[in-house]
């Protein structure tokens, strides 16, 4: 008897049982969730898409797994399951050798069992930390996913758009609630319907950033953080193609633009205007006129819009709120180093309740907080390696259609790596970091095509006659 009778038949009990048991709209979500999940294990590269539309623009919308963890890193962990499955069946062919990059990145990994193991014993609080480290290890995952699901040019531009889409989705959901209401916390209600949980803690957390626009990333920062990481990537998408996709890319710029000044985000709008001044000096065109364009807008929202004004004016006092809690978190930092020399693991999150301990605002600092200086100098040797590897011949920085996913990818890690200078969040923030780490990969891979065709274009001059 075929294998699908069976399966078919117990497929259709299940349900029927549910039907009688449960609602209508349970049912159907249901039935809308297994379809998907047959769906991305019959095609790992559909789940990794979805993973970006939702890391984007919902990232922390949870679902109940044994577990109660995000849609994006459940789809992580299925794309990963599904992978397995491929290979377990012969279905899937595992990549050639791994780069230095990921190797280093396997070794960071690796050692943070440690602190895993050290915090569960020194560290006296609440947590769960096995849990909290294997969510970490997944959200570094991507990285591993690109070489797998995004080898070719046409499924990482799939996977750029749904990025984008993702982004457009957010800032068009975030933006006209904020101009509407004119404060953070008016979004909470539209998000608890889609999926988010611990609305009170969140109410609490926002009602301090009552001026700066809520979003699905929940804090202001962490919003910022990851406007400043993808606008690049949509300007070049957006100055390099033709169509629906130019069009998205450029929309996603603008409002990202916007969206980044309303979230009053200090430093991811100096990394921003640290990256493109980069980008100018290389001569990379439009930046120029971007960045006047990017001043023009600002102006005004400082003449219109008083807590934008208030943000940024905060940059050049001395008793600025948030400068001076980073001046105590930086002079206490020694204390959390002498009272823990390999880090607190994966338990909790810097400060530690119940000490005298601050917390730090640093994403190089807080990676020796989580997992001591070997996991710092470990998280180092990874980026080195990327910036290293990812060159282009002759440190050549162009913006074309052959290039675009490669400089907006390289452009948005190194404005987030700047932001790590005054927060965190591209440390250990779940999901957050997920787009990060995917980014650098598509970065990394798409260098190494460039880099390959550049020597077989070489090859081919060197012989002819």
């Amino acid at each position: 008897m075929p294998l699908a009778t069976p399966v078919g038949v117990l497929i259709a009990l299940v349900f029927g049982v549910l039907v009688c048991l449960l609602s209508p709209i349970q049912v159907t979500a249901a039935l809308i969730g297994v379809a998907a999940a047959l769906t991305i294990i019959r095609r790992p590269l559909r789940g990794l898409l979805l993973f970006g539309v939702l890391s984007t623009f919902l990232p922390y919308a949870t679902v109940q797994i044994g577990i109660r963890t995000t849609v994006s890193e459940a789809l992580l962990m299925l794309v990963w399951a599904s992978l397995l499955a491929h290979r377990l069946f012969t279905l899937y062919t595992p990549p050639l050798n791994l780069l230095r990059t990921e190797r280093w990145m396997i070794a960071l990994m690796l050692f943070s069992a440690l602190p895993f193991v050290v915090g569960q014993l020194t560290v006296h609080v609440e947590g769960n930390g096995p849990i909290n480290w294997v969510r970490w290890l997944f959200n570094l995952s991507p990285l591993f996913l690109v070489p797998r699901l995004l080898s070719d040019e046409h499924s990482r531009e799939q996977m750029i758009v749904a990025l984008l889409i993702g982004t457009l989705c957010l800032l068009l959901l975030s933006i006209p609630v904020y101009l509407k209401s004119g404060n953070s916390t008016a979004i909470i209600a539209i998000i608890g319907g889609l999926g988010y949980s611990n609305l009170d803690t969140l109410n609490q957390g926002l009602s301090g950033f009552s001026t700066r626009m809520g979003t699905p990333w929940t804090h202001p920062n962490i919003a910022g953080g990851a406007m400043a990481m993808l606008l690049p990537l949509a300007f070049c998408i957006g100055a390099t193609r033709q169509g629906a996709v130019r069009v998205l890319g450029l929309a996603v710029a603008l409002l990202a633009l916007a969206g980044l000044l309303f979230t009053g985000s200090r430093g991811a709008l100096v990394s921003l205007i640290a990256v493109m001044c980069w980008m100018a000096r290389k001569r990379v065109p439009y930046v120029g006129r971007m960045l006047m364009g990017g001043v023009f807008i600002g102006f005004l929202l400082m003449m219109l819009y008083p807590p934008l004004q208030e943000r940024l004016m905060g940059l050049f006092t001395a008793d600025d709120a948030s400068t001076t809690v980073r001046f105590a978190e930086y002079s206490h930092f020694p204390e959390a180093m002498s009272m823990f020399p390999l880090g607190i693991g994966f338990k909790v999150d810097p400060p530690i309740p119940g000490t005298r301990l601050w917390g730090i605002s640093n994403l190089w600092l807080n990676y020796i907080y989580k997992l001591g200086v070997p996991g710092m100098l470990l998280f180092v040797a990874v980026t080195v390696s990327w910036w290293r590897e990812a060159r282009l011949p002759r440190n050549a920085v162009a913006l074309n259609r052959d290039t675009a996913i490669w400089l907006g990818t390289r452009v948005g890690v190194m404005a987030a790596l700047v932001s790590g200078l005054f927060d965190h969040y591209f440390s250990f923030t779940m999901v957050l970091i997920a787009v990060f780490w995917l980014l650098l990969g598509l970065n990394l891979h798409e260098a190494r095509r460039l880099q390959q065709t550049a020597q077989r274009t070489a090859s081919d001059l060197r012989e002819r006659p």
